[in-house]
């Protein structure tokens, strides 16, 4: 059968050279796209600040086993990724640094395993068009720059996938089958999900009652060990926590343990209280979207795919798995995008072995290079919008600025990046669409990595709240914040207290006014809003705007003459010499 273009515009020499070789070239370029820009940008909200605060409480205490956030136990996430964080924070010193390295080596070896995979079952090509597939899927590069659990999870669920693929499709190969297990377990201490690979065994049950011979030397009663694999790495971590929460015996120990174990798990997929969203949502938004344009190639191979599949029935568990894990995901009322992240690995793999062999539909060329050409009008149009500070666009990013200069020169990298999208068009016209696709976003994601990273890092860090902070109270002023974000604790040069994460906003409040009356030279920031009950906002002075939000600095002059007391006193105090992120 013919080569598909997407496979005719790869140099041939790519495909004589040794596997290793192949990988290693592949792996470089995808670390080029990866590494680009990390130590060029801090931790930014919602999630980075607090995971960076998590691993540098754990190197700065020496207590790794339960994550600590501003001296207060953080029962949200299991700690495998922390734990990395702070490793690598430990190895280099630099928080700036290692707060990205997780997701980065992890989203290198899941390429790796893709490519290897590919390989084993097919052939160079199809290894290499997969890794291309993977990369060109925006969630991919997104999430492998991104201090999020999510790159990490996926890697160990990839593994899992690449051991139970091993065995039952190249084996039998126990050592790996058991490895598939044990590294469900480290993905189920990482976040949760990591069992999801399980789901793989229902279709390979399926096609093992349809056909007995295909897996009678895989599908044995030993498969049955494989969850004590899985248990076993899971108690590495749980047993010790038990031990360890049971001997401190603190109502906030216990309290960790509870959350931890039950609240973050089972209750929160059965009944979410965060990030609603309708059953159908990650078939109309983010697989659309975040994973483009794969779905889309899918739908123009659909009849070389079905052809494969007859051929190779490891096409067909691939493609179960994936829908079983979006099925999953759908069941529970609360949805990210992040969330899928870990099926689409598996998702590329499967569509790799058609295209590496196949045209896609005839529709499919055309389609993608006119939104090839609509992303490029749009991105231009943007960038001189932005020039002539068209009133809803200024009005749209002005809770993060209203800094005319700023507008402009994040305007001309939008400009300059959709001069990217029409450059590739013009000059790649010959090029098969998907090649000038590729090319044109791994330009953009370069771009966006440096020059963007540079534009919204004072859009995305609280240093000028600080700065006017530590300018208005003396040098050795110690900062309190209500509803605090961990963000100011990395960034704060004054010793740096909160009122715990756990108390509601009124215990918050009286807990801070105690310690200002209990604590000489405090100073507090909130944000500006009326309804305060224990200050005044008469006279107090205004920091600025960050993370979309107002400030304000309060001192003795906007206490009241008195407060209720909390129901418990409860601060946390950091000490901060200097900032981590410097």
């Amino acid at each position: 059968m013919p080569a598909s273009p997407f496979v005719r515009h790869l140099p041939e020499d790519l495909f004589s050279l040794h596997r290793n070789q192949l990988l290693l070239l592949l792996l470089a370029f995808a670390a080029v796209m990866i590494f680009t820009g990390i130590g060029l940008r801090s931790p930014w909200p919602a999630d980075e600040p607090r995971f960076a605060e998590v691993a540098r409480e754990m190197v700065a205490s020496g207590q790794w086993l339960i994550p600590m956030r501003g001296g207060e136990f953080y029962p949200d996430k299991p700690p495998v990724f922390m734990w990395s964080i702070a490793l690598f924070y430990w190895l280099t010193g630099n928080l700036k640094v290692a707060f990205l390295l997780p997701s980065a080596f992890c989203s290198l070896l899941t390429l790796g395993l893709v490519f290897d995979l590919g390989t084993r079952l097919w052939n160079q090509r199809t290894g290499t068009i997969a890794v291309l597939l993977l990369m060109i899927a925006p969630q991919f590069l997104i999430q492998a720059q991104t201090a999020q659990i999510d790159a990490m999870v996926a890697c160990w669920i990839t593994v899992a996938c690449y051991g139970l693929i091993r065995h039952f499709f190249t084996g039998p190969a126990w050592g790996w089958y058991f490895a598939a297990w044990a590294f469900m377990g480290l993905g189920i201490i990482t976040k949760g999900v990591g069992f999801l690979p399980a789901l793989m065994v229902i279709p390979i049950l399926v096609l093992g009652l349809r056909d007995r011979q295909l897996f009678a030397d895989t599908l044995t009663w030993r498969c049955a060990l494989g969850p004590f694999a899985m248990m076993a790495v899971v108690a590495a971590w749980l047993v010790p926590m038990e031990l360890y929460v049971n001997n401190l015996g603190t109502e906030e120990a216990l309290a960790y343990r509870n959350n931890i174990l039950f609240k973050q798990t089972g209750e929160r997929y059965a009944d979410s209280w965060g990030h609603i969203q309708p059953w159908h949502y990650y078939l109309v938004s983010v697989i659309p979207s975040l994973w483009f344009p794969l779905p889309l190639l899918f739908l123009a191979l659909i009849r070389p795919v079905k052809e494969a599949i007859r051929q190779r029935p490891v096409i067909l568990v691939l493609l179960a798995w994936t829908a079983l894990v979006v099925v999953f995901f759908s069941i529970s009322p609360g949805k990210r995008g992040v969330y899928l992240l870990p099926a689409l690995p598996m998702f590329a793999l499967s569509i790799a072995p058609a295209l590496s062999a196949h045209r896609p539909a005839r529709w499919f060329p055309p389609l993608l290079t006119g939104l090839h050409l609509l992303f490029a009008i749009a991105l231009i149009t943007v960038g001189i919008m932005a020039w002539s500070d068209h009133p809803k666009l200024v009005e749209k990013i002005s809770d993060y600025s209203q800094d005319p200069a700023r507008l402009h020169e994040a305007g001309t990298m939008v400009f300059s990046v959709g001069m990217v999208w029409l450059a590739s068009l013009a000059v790649l016209w010959r090029t098969y669409a998907l090649g000038r696709f590729f090319i044109a976003l791994m330009i953009s994601w370069l771009l966006y990595t440096t020059w963007g990273y540079r534009i919204l890092e004072p859009l995305r860090t609280p240093r000028n709240i600080l700065a006017a902070a530590e300018q208005s109270a003396p040098s050795d002023a110690q900062l309190g914040m209500i509803d605090f974000k961990e963000q100011f604790i990395l960034f704060s040069r004054l010793d740096f207290t909160h009122f715990s994460y756990f108390s509601n906003r009124e215990q918050e409040e009286r807990n801070a006014w105690l310690w200002m009356a209990k604590t000489a030279g405090s100073y507090l920031i909130v944000e500006d809003q009326p309804g305060y009950q224990c200050f005044t906002r008469n006279g107090a002075i205004f920091l600025g705007t960050a993370h979309r939000d107002s400030y304000l600095l309060f001192g003795d002059e906007q206490m009241k003459t008195s407060c209720a007391p909390p129901d418990k006193m409860k601060w946390y105090t950091t000490p901060t010499p200097g900032t981590w992120l410097d």
